[in-house]
């Protein structure tokens, strides 16, 4: 049980420090930390989890993650369920922490977002849904791919995490005005249930988008980096 452990620890934490920063800082008066420190807050959670859990779970975190690393030859197909379990109530978890710290200030309104992933009017720069679909595949499809070459055996030693923080850090800062960011649907879950509405209604697009983006870069890295014979 302790993989499965910690990915829901993990998982927590990168749906409390990510979104949390989100709801709770981004927009702070005057000293908020906008899209930049959301970025590097999403990034510093993987990166820090990686170096805390990576050697107990392997720090996936996501089951975008779970999913490419099964199909890039990494991860047992017996493993998948119950790591996208953990995940997911990981998720759930800490968006019940984050609700109830929110809810603490006068004026919350869970309704204006809570920092849930969307498209159409609900995308944070008005993204249309085709947008939305192709951003979300196309950034898991190249973090799946840093994560693979990253802890690829022949990689330098001890330098994954770094790699791997850095990169979801990237992606949010291009991709926050398209989705909000998902590339895991354990992250967009967490929140979105609190929501309900529209959040719920959209979630399949967070599911299935950064699914396929895992498994296409997965594939892609075994495609590029296997040694032909």
């Amino acid at each position: 049980m302790r993989p499965y452990a910690a990915e829901f620890l993990g998982t927590f934490w990168l749906v409390l420090g990510g979104c949390g920063s989100a709801v709770l800082a981004a927009a702070f008066p005057d000293v908020g930390i906008g899209l930049l420190g959301v970025s590097l807050a999403f990034g510093l959670t993987v990166l820090t989890m990686a170096f805390a859990i990576g050697h107990i779970s392997g720090c996936h975190l996501n089951p975008a993650v779970t999913m490419g690393l099964w199909a890039g030859g990494r991860f047992p197909a017996s493993g998948v369920l119950p790591y996208i379990v953990a995940q997911v109530l990981g998720g759930i978890a800490a968006g019940a922490v984050l609700f109830v710290i929110a809810s603490g200030q006068t004026g919350f309104d869970v309704s204006a977002g809570f920092a849930s992933n969307g498209f159409g009017e609900h995308s944070p720069g008005g993204y249309s849904m085709l947008a939305a679909l192709v951003c979300e595949v196309v950034m898991t499809a190249f973090f799946l791919f840093v994560i693979m070459g990253a802890t690829d055996s022949r990689a330098p030693a001890g330098f994954a995490p770094i790699a791997i923080g850095l990169c979801l850090t990237l992606i949010h800062l291009i991709s926050i005005p398209v989705t909000n960011t998902s590339v895991n649907p354990a992250r967009s879950t967490g929140v979105a249930l609190f929501v309900g509405d529209w959040a719920v209604s959209q979630l399949w697009l967070f599911w299935v988008a950064p699914i396929v983006g895992g498994i296409l870069g997965a594939l892609a890295y075994r495609m590029v980096a296997t040694e032909q014979k």
